[in-house]
């Protein structure tokens, strides 16, 4: 998954009548320079004021997962979603996007705390692979004397956590719910 940036997305803002009529013309808008989605579409109304009533058709965009946006409607949660991420470092920020993905949450119906907190709960971090996580739970679960390290069998006590209490993409680990 390629690395998403909320803080940074940007959409170009057409508008219908003119890609019909022929024309790409629009501007590349920082979301960023916008605290809700009414200042947004302030923005866009401006720089299409010399249309009545234009439909707005985002053309392209950057740092936006789709869940948030199509050709012609942003979501009203992009804004609220974006300013309670700030938080999180730029991997967990990955990783909440993989999480959401993963368990279907639709961002746009759920309590933005709520999903924060959910997601919170159930990312363990990031690892080289499911044998790299059941080696890090040996260490910090179970005393095992150095020499019972070597016999033990990470493999397979990976391949059982994984079966039923964790799950992993892209690097990240998490929690089953």
């Amino acid at each position: 998954m390629e690395a998403v940036t909320l803080s940074e997305a940007r959409v170009y803002v057409g508008t219908y009548a003119r890609y019909n009529n022929g024309s790409l013309f629009g501007k590349w808008l920082d979301l960023s320079d916008y605290s809700d989605k009414d200042e947004f579409l302030e923005a866009c109304r401006e720089l299409h004021k010399d249309e009545q009533d234009p439909e707005y058709m985002f053309q392209d965009y950057e740092n936006i997962p789709e869940t948030f946006i199509s050709e012609s409607w942003l979501s009203e949660k992009f804004f609220e979603v974006r300013d309670a991420i700030e938080k999180l470092s730029e991997t967990q920020q990955e990783a909440f996007f993989v999480w959401c993905d993963h368990h279907s949450h639709d961002i746009n119906e759920e309590d933005v705390d709520d999903l924060i907190s959910s997601f919170e709960d159930d990312y363990q971090g990031e690892y080289n692979d499911e044998e790299d996580y059941a080696y890090e739970i040996v260490e910090e679960c179970y005393e095992l004397p150095e020499f019972a390290k070597t016999y033990f069998d990470y493999s397979a006590f990976a391949r059982d956590l994984f079966m039923t209490d964790y799950w992993m993409e892209d690097g990240f680990v998490f929690r089953c719910a």
